[in-house]
């Protein structure tokens, strides 16, 4: 099929990637010219696993192209996917000014019929505000060319998103006409292969699916800190609970993890999106104002943890922190904890030296005035003369360090785990001060 997808930033690429893999003729288009021209020569603006291979097999093979050119774009494909970004506004809610510029770029070029697909990530009712939109185009051409709109959200996991795209869990989307049933499940055949559920519904109850995921699973996250707390303070140990609960097939063991809390993308946003729509159709969300309350104090009560730790007194002291990305396999450092904790201590004097497999560059732009920061080489490097460590991202390569350089190294062996990847009683055996989240201190 002969496809066209409208932004070239996380969502897009990825999508656009996938369908030139399983055969489909791709056109990606993007605003940005530095990101295309980069796009061209294969340079990937984001990390994101296998991402790099597929663009550039797929441009090599000539299935896969990038362009500044909406006209082209809105010319090449039967099926046009809108994958621009929905920040968030000021007020909470999704920022459609991207989608909608869209719209109207489609009603402005559009000359035989297309199917217009909603990919990025929008309240309830925005697929038939881009209908209107491009309608009201057409009308001021006076052309009568007929085209369908649909609405099929995202599902993907950072770090996992490639595999998510060409294994997913399930599709979904939201259809007004059979025809465009009939078209989507011919588009995805390849994807669901194995049985993976091809879910089809009304556009608005496709949007909604999207925010009550992300919601959802917000809500557990925020659960099981707020556990965390009160295990805490009870002497329980939290992964012990976790294990317990996750073990009842109602609820499972997926997304029950304690830590410092969500970042991201995508489960901030979309939850404080949902909130203003609920708001604006007269209805107060208050478990989700709830989710997001629990998130913010989760950060802040690590980083008070930390502090209270030394009494409070932390000018001078060092610190190495392990992780900025808001989770592993991604540079993405979109309300990332790791953040909020690093400029909490380095407000109370203390200096932080960081360390990132991936997310360096763009942890550097985003500390660039912060003088009490440096960056590391590696993550042994950031632990010369450390009063402390920090855990808080869980890459594979913090899993299983070397405990005894890490002794050798720093000046006092204290370790702050905001993911409890390690075992208290081991890290005591080694001779850590050991400190995570809902845990007893093992002696």
């Amino acid at each position: 099929m002969r496809i066209s997808v409208i932004g070239v930033g996380y969502v897009g690429l990825v999508t656009g990637a996938c369908f030139a893999e399983t055969g489909n003729d791709v056109v990606c288009m993007d605003i940005d010219k530095e990101r295309v021209k980069g796009l061209k020569q294969g340079v990937i603006p984001i990390y994101e696993p296998h991402l790099e291979e597929l663009v550039k097999n797929n441009i090599k093979e000539g299935r896969l192209q990038f362009t500044t050119d909406i006209k082209k774009a809105v010319e090449h494909g039967l099926i046009i996917f809108i994958c621009v970004n929905t920040p968030q506004d000021g007020d909470g809610s999704a920022d459609l000014q991207y989608v909608m510029n869209v719209a109207n770029d489609i009603g402005k070029n559009i000359q035989k019929y297309r199917i217009v697909i909603i990919k990025s990530t929008v309240p309830v009712g925005t697929c038939h505000k881009v209908k209107d939109a491009i309608a009201k185009e057409l009308k001021k051409r006076g052309a009568d060319i007929s085209f369908d709109i649909a609405s099929n959200p995202e599902f993907l996991k950072e770090g996992v998103a490639v595999e998510d795209c060409m294994k997913p869990e399930r599709v979904v989307i939201g259809v007004e006409h059979e025809r465009v049933e009939e078209i989507l499940r011919e588009l995805y055949e390849p994807f669901i292969r194995t049985g993976a559920p091809f879910l089809v519904m009304d556009v608005k109850s496709s949007e909604m699916t999207k925010y009550t995921a992300n919601s959802m699973l917000a809500t557990r996250i925020s659960f099981m800190n707020q556990i965390a707390n009160i295990c805490e303070r009870l002497g329980a140990d939290v992964m012990m609970v976790m294990r317990g609960i996750g073990s009842d097939s109602r609820i499972g063991p997926k997304f029950l993890f304690p830590g410092v809390g969500f970042g991201g993308s995508c489960f901030p946003k979309d939850v404080r999106a949902l909130i203003n729509t609920s708001q604006g159709c007269g209805y107060e969300p208050t478990i989700l104002e709830k989710v997001m309350e629990v998130n913010e104090q989760q950060r802040a009560l690590f980083a008070e943890k930390i502090i209270s730790f030394y009494h409070g007194k932390l000018k001078g002291r060092k610190f190495a922190v392990w992780g900025l990305a808001f989770k592993p396999n991604t540079d993405d450092m979109r309300e990332a904890p790791s953040i909020e904790v690093v400029n909490a201590l380095t407000k109370n004097g203390a200096f932080c030296n960081l360390f990132d497999p991936k997310a360096m560059d763009v942890a550097t732009s985003i500390f660039v005035k912060n003088k009490n920061i440096r960056f590391g080489k590696n993550q042994y490097e950031v632990l010369k003369g450390a009063d402390g460590l920090i855990l808080m991202t869980e890459w594979l390569s913090f899993r299983e360090p070397d405990f005894d350089k890490i002794k050798s190294l720093m000046k006092t062996p204290v370790i702050f785990d905001g993911r409890n990847q390690y075992n208290p009683r081991s890290m005591a055996r080694l001779g850590f001060k050991y400190v995570c989240i809902g845990r007893p201190m093992a002696h």
